[in-house]
């Protein structure tokens, strides 16, 4: 069965687990939909602001599609999450992120 129906199909029982919906946004940018992809991770950071994982694959997605701006929005809103949860592991990873969309 391919994995993106599969998960979908996971989505639709459970439309609230983030986890899925982040595995089906990771699947949509290993086939190169970031399109798609960033709208999954956006899903999730719209229900939940503090899933640190979401704004750096949401961030990269944006920026292969040439939105600039939003990744680097979306990086400022991921380290503001990461000072919320104390994950500095994420913050270091985000300010890393920005830094290098802003060069």
């Amino acid at each position: 069965m391919d994995r993106i129906v599969a998960l979908q199909g996971m989505l639709e029982a459970d439309p609230t687990n983030h986890f899925v919906r982040y595995a089906l946004a990771q699947e949509l940018v290993n086939r190169g939909e970031d399109h798609r992809a960033a709208e999954e991770f956006q899903c999730i950071l719209d229900a939940d602001a503090n899933y640190q994982a979401a704004y750096y694959h949401a961030g990269k997605a944006l920026e292969r599609l040439g939105r600039l701006g939003e990744a680097k929005a979306l990086y400022v809103q991921g380290i503001e999450a990461s000072f919320r949860t104390g994950n500095a592991h994420a913050r270091s990873e985000l300010e890393a992120a920005l830094e290098e969309a802003s060069a």
